[in-house]
């Protein structure tokens, strides 16, 4: 009987991607709850991609009064708007590499913070979350 291995091999990679596809819709609708919770106490939420080198981590990014806080279901973070001394809104990342919408790049203690948004809610952040340079009076 041939056919056995043949069929238990198709079998385990149609489990291994099925697999694969409902793991990322589960994170979408994660990252799409948690944004929900969020915006009742956020100036503004949206989905954004935190970028890390090569790698594009999707997040939902927050504003409120005094921090930019970006999770997922794997990450926790805030940056008071205190220490963020730069605030750049840019049609490429920090790596030159050009990106569909803009990215919000966030300067803090030598280190970038960067993020890829779409055209639309870019707008929405540039009106909250104007850009400024290290120089700049600290407005927010």
């Amino acid at each position: 009987m041939p056919w056995l291995p043949t069929v238990t091999v198709a079998g385990v990679v149609v489990l291994i991607v099925l697999t694969v596809v409902f793991l990322r819709v589960r994170a979408k609708d994660q990252l799409d709850d948690l944004i929900a919770r969020k915006k009742p106490s956020c100036r503004l939420v949206s989905r954004a991609d935190l970028v890390e080198g090569m790698e594009r981590i999707p997040v939902a990014l927050a504003l409120t009064n005094d921090t930019v806080t970006y999770e997922n279901p794997d990450l926790q973070a805030a940056l008071d708007l205190a220490v963020i001394e730069e605030i750049e809104y840019d049609d490429e990342t920090a790596t030159g590499h050009s990106v569909i919408g803009k990215s919000l790049r966030l300067r803090s203690h030598g280190h970038a913070f960067e993020f890829v948004l779409d055209h639309a809610t870019a707008a929405q952040w540039e009106q909250l979350l104007p850009a400024r340079q290290v120089n700049e009076a600290r407005a927010v």
